[in-house]
C-alpha cells in the first residue's frame, strides 16, 4: 500500500507552487512597453488630426499683408508645407526622436523652449489645485461615510456633485462676474510689481485665487465621491467589528484602521486624474489668460501653429500616460493583492 502511494506522493512533491505576481520587473516592463506603444499612437493621431484641422497657417500669417503667390510658396517650402504628408510625418518623428519638437510658425521660436517657458505656471496652478482638491475630498469623503445619511453628508454629496456637473469654463466665467473686482481677471503677475521675491510672490498668489478655486471645485468631488464610497465599504468589515469589540474609540478605529485601508482607490485615482487635470487646464487658462500650457494651445489653435499644438499635445497626453503608469506601479506596491495576480 505504501509502494502504491509513493508515487502519488512524488509526484505531488514535484508539482511547483506558483510564483506569486509573476515577477514585478516584467510586470514594469509590460507596463513601461505599453505605455511607449500608447505615446507612439498618441503622436500619430497628434500629426493627422491637426493636419485635418480647417485653416491654412501661411494664409493666416501673411493675412492683412500683400504678398504674392511665390511668396506663399516659399514660406510652405521654408515650413515643409509643400511636402506630401507622409514626408511631413517622417521630418517630424525623426526631429521628435532628437528631442526637435520644430519651430512656431507663429513666434519663430523652438516650441521646445516655449514649453519649458510655459510649464511652469501649469505646473503651480495643477499642483495647487491637486492638492487643495485632494485634501479637501479626503476630509469631507470621510466625515461624510462615518456620518452616513446625516444633514451633512447629503449636503456635502449634493454640493459635490453640482460642482462636478459644472462646465469648468461657465464656472470660470460666473466667478470672474462674481469676483472680478477683488481678484485679478487675467494673467499671472501685475507690470508694476516690484521685482522682489515676496512681492511677486504675493501678486502671483493673488491671481492665483480664481483660477485655483475653479480647478478644486471641479476636480474635488470625484476624490469625495471614491473615498466616501470605499469607506463606506470598509465600515462593514469584520476587523472594524473586531477593533469595536476591543474597547476602541470611533475616532481611533476610523483613523487607524478604516481610513488607511479606504485610501487605496482614493490614492491610486489621484495620479489617474493628475494628468487629466493637466489636461484639463487649457480651458481654466484660457478663461483666465493664465500664461501656461494651455493658454499657449488656445492661441495656436487660431493659425493654426501646428508644432506647437503638435508639441503640447504630446507633453499633455505623456503627462496622462506618466501619470497612469505610476498609478498602476504604485497601486501594486501598495495592495499585496494586486502582487498575487
Amino acid at each position: 500500500m505504501t509502494d502504491l502511494l509513493a508515487p502519488a506522493s512524488e509526484a505531488v512533491a514535484e508539482v511547483p507552487s506558483p510564483r506569486r505576481g509573476g515577477g514585478t520587473a516584467r510586470y514594469l516592463l509590460t507596463k513601461l512597453g505599453g505605455a511607449v506603444i500608447s505615446l507612439f499612437m498618441v503622436v500619430v493621431l497628434g500629426f493627422i488630426l491637426f493636419r485635418v484641422m480647417p485653416g491654412d497657417p501661411v494664409k493666416t500669417m501673411t493675412r492683412g499683408h500683400p504678398v504674392t503667390n511665390e511668396q506663399l510658396a516659399i514660406l510652405e517650402h521654408r515650413y515643409g508645407l509643400d511636402k506630401p504628408k507622409i514626408a511631413q510625418f517622417w521630418d517630424y518623428l525623426v526631429k521628435l526622436l532628437h528631442g526637435d519638437f520644430g519651430d512656431s510658425y507663429q513666434y519663430s521660436r523652438p516650441v521646445g523652449d516655449m514649453i519649458l517657458e510655459k510649464l511652469w505656471p501649469t505646473v503651480l496652478l495643477v499642483g495647487t489645485g491637486t492638492i487643495l482638491a485632494v485634501a479637501l475630498g479626503l476630509w469631507l469623503g470621510t466625515r461624510a461615510a462615518w456620518q452616513r445619511n446625516s444633514v451633512f453628508d447629503k449636503a456635502s454629496t449634493g454640493i459635490a456633485l453640482a460642482f462636478w456637473s459644472m462646465p469648468t469654463f461657465w464656472l470660470g466665467m460666473i466667478l470672474l462676474t462674481a469676483a472680478g473686482g477683488l481678484f485679478p481677471s487675467g494673467g499671472m503677475v501685475y507690470p508694476d510689481t516690484p521685482p522682489d521675491f515676496l512681492s511677486q510672490a504675493l501678486d502671483i498668489l493673488h491671481h492665483l485665487v480664481l483660477p485655483v478655486i475653479t480647478l478644486v471645485a471641479v476636480v474635488y468631488a470625484q476624490y469625495q465621491l471614491v473615498m466616501r464610497s470605499s469607506l463606506l465599504e470598509e465600515m462593514d468589515a469584520d476587523y472594524l467589528t473586531t477593533a469595536r469589540a476591543k474597547g476602541l474609540r470611533d475616532d481611533l478605529v476610523r483613523r487607524r484602521h478604516a481610513v488607511p485601508n479606504a485610501l487605496l482607490p482614493t490614492v491610486t485615482l489621484v495620479f489617474l486624474h493628475l494628468g487629466m487635470v493637466v489636461a484639463g487646464a487649457i480651458t481654466v487658462e484660457a478663461v483666465f489668460s493664465w500664461p501656461g500650457l494651455g493658454q499657449m494651445t488656445y492661441n495656436a489653435i487660431g493659425v493654426p501653429d501646428l508644432p506647437v499644438l503638435q508639441g503640447t499635445f504630446i507633453v499633455l497626453a505623456a503627462a496622462v500616460l506618466v501619470m497612469n503608469l505610476i498609478a498602476d506601479v504604485l497601486y501594486r506596491f501598495l495592495d499585496p493583492r494586486v502582487r498575487a495576480v
